[in-house]
């Protein structure tokens, strides 16, 4: 089981990234997958997910109305659309997934076994 999450960079704050996490081995889209983020001192954050309990899409309310995520099941690909980014969206974003039924939330970090390497975000003010 790999994870590949890409597409983070150096951004102005008010501008726009999209990453993009990819899986080989098995449908990324089978189960549940959640962008989590991570920045320096701080405990690592649910962003959005994709439940597999209820197959509902679920957002952090930080950036709620700012991030979008979506899928392709073509390309076994999960997006972040991150727009009018804020230097405070400064962090390692990750992308995780899970084979077993959602439990609670799916922003919850608990419950993933398996996680991409991360790429920075870096929000310029």
């Amino acid at each position: 089981v790999q994870l590949q999450a890409y597409g983070g960079g150096l951004v102005q704050s008010g501008g726009s990234l999209r990453l993009s996490c990819t899986a080989s081995g098995f449908p990324l889209l089978s189960y549940a997958i959640g962008w989590f983020r991570q920045a320096p001192g701080k405990e690592r954050e649910g962003v959005s997910c994709f439940s597999s309990a209820d197959g509902g899409t679920y957002i952090a309310d930080s950036v709620q109305g700012r991030f979008t995520i979506s899928r392709d099941r073509a390309k076994n690909t999960v997006y972040l659309q991150m727009n009018n980014l804020k230097p405070e969206d400064t962090a390692v974003y990750y992308c995780a997934t899970d084979f077993e039924k959602t439990r609670g939330t799916c922003l919850s970090d608990i419950q993933y076994d398996y996680w991409g390497q991360g790429t920075q975000v870096t929000v310029s003010s």
